[in-house]
């Protein structure tokens, strides 16, 4: 299986304080492939994430390195190039939906705006295809949620709208952004198991971003662990949580209360 995502020496600098929130990191993700990106608050996660995506304002920032996602440099190609990526290729979950959803318009016109923007499927179709979106992350009456406004839904509802926007144009790559840190841990947990049904049904390889290393070993088959703009650590899973190597990884793992280790 190739390398569907490559990440080689990326380093990111803000022009206004010249601070370098990235010191050239490198990772890669395989098709279908779930890595966690894990670290406390400033780590990194976040700009890393932008830088991607290409989210990140090309004005007062310094982006340097190589972000290879199927064979394209995200950083070299023009900005019709990248639009055509970042909805199509690429989607992104992200920690409150509440901020990133707008009140003002109902939920269905939310979860097609990627088929607008990107195909030139007729109304019925991308109406359709939103309902059915809705429906395969799990929210009952998928039709009557379509009509809904966010704030009508609970966290975890929002949260799956958000999840089913991303997932209705079947990208090769899911970024979520702390995607269950603002859910309770009952509903924290279904998102987790509804992101890996997703990514083994469709193939979709996910970097999940997160502070907590638990979250990460509920789904992620590979971890990243940064720190102050460095990968400090990376490998299996479970390699690193049964024997971490790096001192910063130990201390995240000794954060963790006992009881919920098990």
């Amino acid at each position: 299986m190739g390398e569907m995502l490559t990440v080689k020496d990326l380093k990111v600098t803000f022009l206004e304080n010249r601070k370098e929130a990235l010191h050239g990191i490198s990772f890669s993700m395989a098709e279908g492939e779930r890595l966690g990106l894990v670290g406390e608050s400033g780590s990194g996660k976040t700009v890393t994430a932008m830088a991607i995506t290409g989210l990140i304002q090309r004005s007062g920032v310094e982006v340097s390195g190589d972000v290879l996602f199927n064979g394209t440099d995200l950083h070299r190609c023009s900005r019709r190039e990248l639009r055509a990526i970042q909805g199509a290729g690429i989607g992104v979950v992200f920690q409150e939906p509440m901020n990133s959803m707008n009140p003002l318009i109902r939920v269905g016109p939310q979860v097609e705006e990627v088929l607008r923007i990107h195909t030139d499927y007729v109304p019925e179709l991308r109406r359709k295809m939103a309902i059915d979106a809705l429906d395969r992350v799990g929210l009952p009456n998928p039709e009557e949620v379509y009509s809904k406004y966010p704030h009508q839904l609970s966290g975890g509802q929002r949260q799956r709208a958000m999840i089913a926007s991303a997932m209705v144009i079947h990208p090769k790559l899911l970024i979520c952004d702390e995607p269950t840190t603002a859910l309770d841990v009952s509903v924290q947990a279904k998102i987790l198991k509804l992101l890996r049904e997703l990514s083994d049904e469709y193939k979709v390889g996910i970097l999940l971003i997160s502070h907590d290393l638990l979250v990460v070993k509920q789904l992620c088959e590979r971890v990243a662990v940064m720190y102050k703009g460095n990968i400090v650590e990376q490998g299996d899973t479970m390699d690193i949580f049964n024997a971490p190597k790096d001192a910063y990884t130990r201390q995240l793992m000794a954060a963790i209360p006992k009881r919920r280790r098990t």
